[in-house]
């Protein structure tokens, strides 16, 4: 089990981070309402003030409970927040869904969200986090074409620095399971369409009725086959509820329901890509 860090060094990391975004003359912060964002746009709030923006991006692929989760932090927290819809399924090398589709993601987030930033005077602020440089993520490449910077990246916060940060700032998305939108769920090769990532979140938003806090519905075979990923200690109890885990993916519109015994993973889809995938964070 990792140590603690203790509260000296918590606050020093904050106060690294907080220095970065001093350096800014405004931030228009891509935020999600995931851990890292969160923690970007509450202190970019509280180092700039009104030089500081959160934009959420709406589009099929957010999944209505994260957006409305992201309204609501921003409105407790108190810092200015937009939502902007972003057209990525216009684009048709999105909708393919090869290799790169979190390239042409980010690209149209861009699109959605400079316009705010150049009228701000602003630059575009990501939560990536120093773990995220070893995942598999193409958006970065997009974000790094766009002159987007990362804060977290640049004053070297890991994943377990960010949640200890949160914690330490009271945040209730310190220990907020990673949710990456709902079009990381379908396999490579098959088309991203709105209606299989309907039926995701609906088979999504089932199992976590059923307690299943952290869980993911991948779609294979064109959208027949969903298949069930849970934390491995939690397998025992989805094999106890099988028959309501399936009834949760049929009646979400798949014709199949596999339970992975792998157990959940982030990034699970990246094994077609003949990439390592990265475990819980």
């Amino acid at each position: 089990m990792p140590r603690t860090a203790p509260p000296a060094d918590v606050d020093r990391r904050a106060e690294d981070l907080r220095a970065r975004l001093a350096e800014e003359s405004g931030v228009v912060v891509a935020y999600s309402g995931g851990a890292d964002s969160a923690l970007l746009a509450a202190l970019a709030h509280e180092v700039l003030g009104a030089r500081a923006l959160a934009v959420t991006a709406v589009s099929p692929s957010l999944p209505e409970s994260e957006r409305r989760r992201a309204a609501a932090f921003a409105a407790d927290r108190g810092f200015a927040h937009v939502e902007v819809r972003t057209h990525e399924f216009a684009d048709p090398r999105y909708v393919a869904n090869a290799g790169d589709r979190c390239y042409h993601c980010k690209s149209a987030l861009f699109d959605a969200v400079a316009p705010l930033a150049a009228f701000a005077g602003a630059v575009v602020a990501l939560g990536t986090n120093l773990d995220d440089l070893g995942d598999h993520r193409p958006g970065q490449r997009a974000a790094a074409e766009r002159g987007a910077i990362a804060p977290m990246v640049d004053v070297g916060l890991t994943k377990a620095e960010v949640r200890a940060i949160s914690r330490r700032l009271g945040l209730d998305t310190a220990d907020k399971p990673a949710a990456a939108c709902l079009s990381s769920r379908v396999a490579y090769g098959d088309p991203v369409t709105a209606d299989v990532l309907a039926r995701v979140e609906s088979a999504e938003d089932a199992l976590a009725a059923l307690g299943f806090g952290q869980c993911r519905v991948r779609a294979h075979a064109s959208g027949t086959v969903g298949r069930v990923e849970v934390p491995a200690a939690e397998l025992g109890r989805a094999l106890d509820l099988r028959a309501d885990v399936v009834a949760a993916v049929r009646d979400a519109g798949f014709a199949f329901c596999a339970l992975d015994l792998d157990g959940f993973r982030s990034g699970g889809m990246n094994v077609l890509l003949g990439v390592p995938t990265v475990g819980a964070r």
